[in-house]
């Protein structure tokens, strides 16, 4: 008889909310309220769809054949300069390449920066959490490497506490960790990053020798100073190894064109291209020839993330205020993206949630999840924070977002009457 060769403990924390998901509707009868989607809910604007249809219907070989590294009408430099501001031909120690998706591209980077060459048990690899943890999860589950948490905490407002990661590195006994792994604007906590936050952390990389990436995906999602480009820092910095990695995913609504850029030092790309030209072949050649064009009309282009920013705020808007109204306490505010992020409380719907998580033996963040879905249909995401490093209990998060129509009145309706019942209190 065939057997599983991996735990169904593994299980994608999103698989799980899916699970839930369904459960609810069975029981209840009724659509879930679904504020867990971290992905659009929207397509791309009817100009982009009209140019990819265009564009698969011209007979240039290169459109349909492997793309590889090949950068297609330019696609590259001209994404680099609308989402991070940086031209590329006036850097030349500056690389970029093509790629099929952030997500691809993140489970190789430990082998980009020669983990297998080191040795796995030596490769040292420094995350956050909480976070949306595929990087935490191929470096430590799957590769077996060391990971080293970066904590983020409501304390900090989730922003990268650089003094935070000395003391980590000290207490781990690790000088020079080989790869530090951030997402800025984050996930769950859609914070962004500000221009001394990125001068403090490459430092403490020259300092150490570390390679340093930083996953983009929400960049375009914010307006003034909520967020700066790593690129827009790291540019004046030669002596730093790093990458960036951009998408159209989240920018442009368009998750199922899988496609991308990696931006960086020439060296870092160089061994990324070395190990990705094993792993993938390349994004659909002609989407990216569709988008390198739509770049190229850079006003066009900048107008429609403004359009969609305007969306997402605007759903923001109406979401924040309401679960503030309720007693809710953000763990961060939202600078950039589409995610909220709130503490988990102590008490709700009149249960002690830390007695009743214990009781259960799960986590008090998956219970108040569990205990919303089933009481309202409202569905987020919940996450863990690591251990204090002064001790104590991890914080615990829900993080609802807004790829979902939350200013349709009938929504509005239902969400109010229902969050009204969840009584938090801390």
């Amino acid at each position: 008889m065939a057997t599983r060769r991996i735990p169904a403990s593994g299980i994608n924390l999103f698989q799980l909310i899916y699970i839930l998901i369904r459960e609810y509707e069975a029981a209840s009868g009724q659509s879930a309220l679904n504020l867990s989607l971290g992905n659009p809910d929207l397509i791309p604007f009817e100009p982009i769809r009209a140019l990819k249809s265009e564009v698969q219907l011209r007979t240039d070989y290169d459109l349909h054949t492997y793309a590889e590294d090949k950068n297609l009408g330019r696609f590259c430099e001209n994404m680099t300069r609308l989402f991070a501001g940086v031209d590329l031909d006036r850097y030349p120690q500056l690389r970029a390449v093509p790629i099929p998706g952030i997500k691809t591209a993140t489970t190789v980077l430990p082998l980009a920066c020669g983990m297998h060459l080191k040795g796995r048990e030596n490769f040292r690899v420094v995350t956050h959490l909480p976070a949306y943890d595929v990087m935490g999860t191929w470096s430590q589950a799957y590769f077996g490497s060391k990971r080293i948490v970066w904590p983020l905490t409501s304390e900090d407002g989730m922003r990268m506490n650089v003094k935070v990661l000395r003391e980590v590195l000290a207490r781990e006994k690790t000088e020079k960790p080989d790869l530090i792994f951030v997402i800025r604007p984050g996930n769950p906590a859609a914070r962004g990053a500000s221009r001394e936050e990125w001068k403090e952390l490459i430092e403490l990389c020259i300092e150490r020798g570390s390679r340093l990436v930083n996953d983009g995906a929400y960049a375009t999602l914010t307006e003034g100073d909520g967020h700066i480009p790593l690129a827009q820092v790291a540019k004046d910095y030669p002596e730093l190894e790093w990458m960036e990695l951009f998408s159209v995913s989240k920018a442009f609504s368009d998750p199922g064109a899988r496609l991308g850029c990696a931006v960086g030092s020439k060296e870092f790309i160089e061994d990324f291209v070395l190990i990705k030209g094993n792993t993938d072949s390349g994004p659909v050649p002609s989407i990216m020839q569709a988008y390198a064009e739509l770049f190229r009309d850079e006003k066009l282009a900048r107008r429609m993330l403004g359009d969609l920013l305007v969306i997402y705020q605007a759903r923001l808007a109406y979401l924040v205020p309401k679960l503030k109204g309720i007693g809710l306490r953000p763990a961060c505010e939202t600078t950039a993206g589409f995610f909220t992020l709130w503490q988990v409380p102590q008490r709700a719907y009149g249960i002690d949630l830390v007695a009743e998580a214990s009781s259960r033996k799960i986590p008090r963040a998956e219970l108040f999840n569990r205990l919303v879905i089933e009481n309202s249909g409202i569905v987020g995401v919940h996450f863990t924070g690591p251990a204090p490093m002064s001790g104590g209990e991890p914080e615990a998060y829900i993080r609802y977002a807004v790829c979902t129509d939350v200013l349709k009145p009938e929504f509005q309706a239902r969400f109010e009457r229902e969050i009204a019942r969840i009584q938090p209190q801390y």
